[in-house]
């Protein structure tokens, strides 16, 4: 065999050779990507079970003790806030979550005439509070919001807060009212409102169980949706024909016996 033969077969070895090592490196370094990744995955895992479990226990503890009801609260235990008189004829029943647009929609439209009709005893309404919004968009906000119309409630001052409330909603998506200092905040366009108490009661939570019960009353009462207004048993939301004036007249006519 020539020396040149001899080298062409070493050359061609060495070249093989050098593949085989490359490819070899390769293989290596996708095994090494491949773990990577799993260990990544594995740790986003984690974290994500540990941001879930951190949120359920805040959940837990937010709701956590006994249920203190409001002061004044009335009804089966104690779940309904009352504005107007209690000998008025007719009773409006308002399931409500201050992040719902459709609660803010009927507010803004029924407000002028429910204030009417209860300044002149002819209507009692009862609230309702739930936190329907936090369950289907997650957050706070709803419950926050409640415990903080409950604590406006033990100041006498429901209606006003429950107004500046919903005038003062954010977009459904923005959980603004989980922030306990936005409630304290909008306390003070309520004449009396922002005082130790209130902002003990509302940095406390102190009515957050109530409202979680008040929640599942919702939901045992059979109830999908907010705003749910009951006149005389019927959900008068529902109603396509019902107006403020309409309400008004039926109100009036009961009243008038």
């Amino acid at each position: 065999m020539s020396e040149k033969n001899r080298d062409g077969k070493r050359t061609a070895r060495e070249r093989l050779a050098a593949e085989r090592e490359k490819q070899k490196a390769g293989e290596k370094r996708r095994r090494t990507l491949i773990v990577g990744a799993s260990v990544v995955c594995v740790l986003v895992l984690a974290a994500v079970i540990g941001v879930l479990a951190a949120n359920a226990g805040k959940k837990e503890k937010s709701s956590a003790g006994p249920a203190v009801a409001p002061s004044g609260a009335q009804g089966k235990d104690g779940l309904a806030i009352p504005v107007g008189k209690d000998g008025a004829k007719s009773t409006l029943t308002v399931w409500e979550d201050f992040r719902c647009p459709a609660c803010q929609a009927f507010e803004t439209a029924y407000r002028p005439t429910l204030h009417e009709l209860a300044d002149a005893g002819k209507l009692r309404v009862e609230y309702h509070l739930v936190r329907l919004i936090d369950g289907n968009l997650g957050g706070t906000g709803s419950l926050r919001a409640a415990n903080a119309a409950a604590c406006a409630q033990d100041a006498g001052k429901f209606r006003d807060y429950h107004d500046v409330l919903f005038a003062n909603q954010p977009k459904e998506t923005d959980d603004a009212f989980a922030d306990n200092a936005k409630l304290i905040e909008l306390a003070g366009k309520v004449t009396g409102l922002d005082t130790p108490a209130f902002r003990k009661c509302v940095e406390n939570g102190t009515h957050n169980t109530w409202v979680d019960k008040s929640h599942q009353a919702f939901r045992t009462g059979g109830f999908t949706g907010t705003p749910t207004v009951l006149l005389g048993g019927k959900n008068i939301y529902q109603d396509q024909t019902m107006t403020p004036a309409k309400l008004k007249q039926m109100v009036e006519a009961t009243d008038r016996g």
